[in-house]
C-alpha cells in the first residue's frame, strides 16, 4: 500500500450571490468533485472538511478558512485542496499573498484542481495565478456594481432593501420589498408617541414598558420568530426596554410613511466597514408604505426632543416620576436669555410650584420674576384659547365672502415667485449665449467653458422645476387645498380643548419670554402665517 504523503483539507466556500439550488458551486458538487480526485490519488488522504457557507471571496476572515490556517500553522495540514481558485479567495492581492507567501512558508501543497493548478507540480505558476486572481477579482467588481445599481433603482422607487424592519413593521408575505404594518407593535409605537407627548421621558416610558411586560424590539422579534439582527446587544438574554431604544423610535421618519434609505455603506466592494454616506446620496421616498404615525405628530415630538428636558438636581424639567413639566424648555428668562427653572416651596405640608431663572442676580436678572405655576397655566391657557378663537374667526371670514379674495392674494404672490424665476431664467441664457464667444476670444479655455455651461444648465434646471411646483401650487392654492392655509386647523383641533398640558403647550408654542411678574410674550407657531392672514384681511379679520 503507497505511503501517505500528504495530510489534505478540502475547503470549500460558497458565498450568498452564487445559485445555491445550482450544481455548479453547491457544497455538494464541490465535494464530490474533491473527492473523486482525492480517491484516484493514493498519496493524499483527507483529514478534516472545511466549509464557509454563505461568506464572500473578498475576504479571508471566514471561520472555517481562519480554522484551516490554524490546523497548518499546528502541522496538522500539509495540503489545501478546493475545486478552483475562487472557491479560496476572489481578491486578487490577498489570494496572492496566501499562496505566493504565506502557504509556502508552512510547505504546504495547494491544488485547485478545475483550474489545473498543483504547486508540487510546477504548475501553479506565477502567471496563471495572476491571470486566475485578476479573473476572480473582476468578477466580484462586477457583481458589486451590478447589485449596487440594482438596489439604488429599488431604493429610488420606494422599495424596502434592508434585512431587518423596524420594529412596528414586517415585509408583506406578497412582496418582501414592502413594508406592511405590524398590529400589535405599531400600537406599542403609538403609545410610545402618546407618552412623550404627554410629557413622559424616555427613560420613564422604558420603564413603564418594562413593567407593562411588553417585549422589546429583539426580543419580539426573537419570540415571533421574525428576522432580526445577531451579535452583541442583540443576543443578550436580558435585552429589555432603554431609553436610547425609545429615543431611535422617537426619532425613526418610517414610522410617517418615509423610506430613508442609503445612510450608510461601504466604500467599495474590498472595504466591508459600513460608513455614513453624504445626506445627498441618502434615497428618500414618501409614502412608500402606510404610516403609523401621522407627520403631526412627528413633529411635535421633534419639537419636544429638541426643548431642553435635562434632568437637574432638586428637580429641574422632570419629576421625580420621569415627566416632563408643562412649561420645561419653553419659558425663557426676559433678562438673559436662560431657560426657567421649576422650584417647590412647601409650606404647612401643602406644596406649591414656581418658575424663575437659576442665573438670578449674576447676569443681572429680575429676580422678582418669580412665577406661580397655578398663575402661569390660567394666563398661558387663555392666551392660548384668544388665539384659536381669532383664527377660527379668520377662517370663518375664509369661508364666507373674504375666502376668494384671500385665495387670490395668495396666488398673486406665487406669481410673483414665477415671474421672478423667469427673470432669472432669462438671465442665465443671456450668460450660456455669452459663453461660447468668450472661449472664441480666448478669454475662457475649452475646459473653462465646459464646467462654465455645465453650472448654468443646472442652474437653469433648478428654476424650470421650481417653477413647476410653484404652478402646481397655485392650482391648490385656488382649489382651496394648499398647505398655506391648512395650518389654521392645527389650532382648531383644541377648540374644545379645556384644560393646560403639556401637549398643548408644545403644539403651539414656541417661546414664552417672562418679561415680568405681568408681562408675557409668547411667540406661538405658525406666526408668520397668522400675521399674513390678518393683514390679508385688514379691519374685516380685526
Amino acid at each position: 500500500m503507497p505511503e501517505i504523503l500528504y495530510k489534505a483539507a478540502k475547503y470549500i466556500r460558497l458565498s450568498h450571490a452564487d445559485d445555491k439550488d445550482g450544481e455548479s458551486d453547491s457544497v455538494g458538487n464541490q465535494r464530490n468533485i474533491i473527492d473523486s480526485y482525492i480517491e484516484s490519488q493514493p498519496d493524499i488522504e483527507a483529514v478534516c472538511e472545511m466549509v464557509d457557507d454563505g461568506y464572500t471571496g473578498i475576504i479571508f476572515d471566514r471561520p472555517a478558512f481562519k480554522e484551516m490556517m490554524a490546523a497548518i500553522e499546528e502541522g496538522k495540514i500539509d495540503c489545501v485542496i478546493v475545486k478552483d481558485l475562487s472557491r479560496f479567495g476572489r481578491e486578487f492581492t490577498e489570494t496572492g499573498r496566501y499562496l505566493r507567501n504565506i502557504l509556502p512558508a508552512f510547505g504546504v501543497r495547494f491544488i485547485a484542481l478545475l483550474d489545473n493548478i498543483d504547486t508540487l507540480n510546477d504548475n501553479g505558476d506565477d502567471l496563471l495565478l495572476s491571470l486566475k486572481s485578476l479573473m476572480n477579482d473582476s468578477y466580484c467588481r462586477d457583481i458589486s456594481v451590478k447589485t449596487r445599481s440594482a438596489l439604488d433603482a429599488k431604493r429610488e422607487k420606494g422599495y424596502y432593501v434592508g434585512n431587518f424592519p423596524v420594529y412596528g413593521y414586517r415585509k408583506s408575505d406578497a412582496n418582501h420589498n414592502q413594508l406592511v404594518i405590524d398590529p400589535y407593535p405599531a400600537g406599542i409605537v403609538q403609545d410610545i408617541y402618546r407618552m412623550r407627548t404627554e410629557g413622559m421621558s424616555a427613560a420613564r416610558i422604558a420603564e413603564t414598558l418594562n413593567s407593562m411586560g411588553v417585549l422589546s424590539p429583539i426580543q419580539y422579534k426573537k419570540d415571533r420568530g421574525l428576522p432580526h439582527p445577531t451579535g452583541g446587544y442583540s443576543d443578550s438574554a436580558n435585552s429589555k426596554w432603554s431609553a436610547t431604544t425609545i429615543i431611535r423610535i422617537l426619532g425613526d421618519e418610517t414610522y410617517t410613511g418615509a423610506l430613508l434609505q442609503g445612510r450608510q455603506g461601504t466604500a467599495n466592494y474590498k472595504i466591508k466597514t459600513v460608513a455614513d454616506r453624504p445626506e445627498a446620496e441618502w434615497k428618500r421616498v414618501e409614502g412608500a408604505h402606510e404610516q403609523i404615525i401621522h407627520k403631526e405628530d412627528f413633529q411635535l415630538v421633534q419639537r419636544i426632543m429638541r426643548l431642553d428636558t435635562r434632568t437637574g438636581p432638586g428637580g429641574g424639567c422632570l419629576s421625580g416620576e420621569g415627566k416632563v413639566y408643562p412649561f420645561s424648555g419653553v419659558l425663557i428668562c426676559g433678562s438673559c436669555g436662560a431657560r426657567m427653572t421649576r422650584k417647590t416651596n412647601t409650606v404647612r405640608g401643602k406644596s406649591y410650584y414656581y418658575y424663575y431663572c437659576p442665573t438670578g442676580k449674576k447676569r443681572g436678572c429680575d429676580k422678582a420674576a418669580m412665577l406661580k405655576e397655578s398663575d402661569l397655566c390660567d394666563c398661558v391657557y387663555g392666551c392660548i384659547k384668544a388665539h384659536i378663537a381669532s383664527i377660527v374667526s379668520i377662517e370663518s371670514i375664509l369661508e364666507g365672502s373674504g375666502r376668494q379674495k384671500a385665495l387670490s392674494v395668495l396666488a398673486g404672490r406665487v406669481d410673483v415667485q414665477i415671474a421672478e424665476n423667469e427673470r432669472q431664467i432669462e438671465e442665465i441664457r443671456k450668460y450660456k449665449s455669452r459663453l461660447y464667444e468668450n472661449m472664441i476670444s480666448g478669454r475662457l479655455t475649452v475646459k473653462e467653458h465646459k464646467e462654465m455651461k455645465a453650472g448654468y444648465v443646472l442652474d437653469e434646471q433648478r428654476k424650470i422645476n421650481a417653477i413647476g411646483m410653484l404652478r402646481l401650487e397655485k392650482e391648490d392654492i385656488l382649489a382651496g387645498k394648499s398647505e398655506r392655509l391648512r395650518w389654521m386647523g392645527h389650532f382648531k383641533k383644541y377648540e374644545d380643548h379645556t384644560e393646560l398640558d403639556r401637549r398643548m403647550v408644545v403644539s403651539f408654542i414656541q417661546s414664552i419670554r417672562v418679561v415680568s411678574k405681568t408681562q408675557l410674550h409668547i411667540t406661538f407657531y405658525y406666526q408668520d402665517e397668522y400675521e399674513k392672514a390678518v393683514a390679508l384681511l385688514g379691519k374685516e379679520a380685526a
